[in-house]
């Protein structure tokens, strides 16, 4: 699946769920390079509910979300359809 960002210096991401919804291949374009790589290994594999719960609401300075928290975001989407 393909997420474009909000409000974030990331412009998109990008990622895969498996059957059992894990989380797979999370890429971000754009942004922090060093911190979103470290965001995307330590989510890999992770279930999808768990990911959400541990990024959802993260800020990023003084704007009221973050790269993490917009990973929750299109996770939540993703789950919906």
């Amino acid at each position: 699946m393909d997420y474009k960002t909000k409000g974030v210096c990331s412009r998109n991401i990008s990622f895969e769920l498996t059957e059992d919804n894990k989380v797979k291949n999370v890429q971000f374009t754009g942004g922090c390079n060093g911190n979103l790589k470290g965001i995307a290994s330590l989510v890999d594999g992770m279930d999808v509910d768990e990911v959400i719960k541990r990024v959802e609401g993260i800020t990023c300075g003084f704007k009221g979300t973050s790269c993490p928290d917009q990973l929750a975001q299109a996770l939540k989407e993703a789950v919906k359809k």
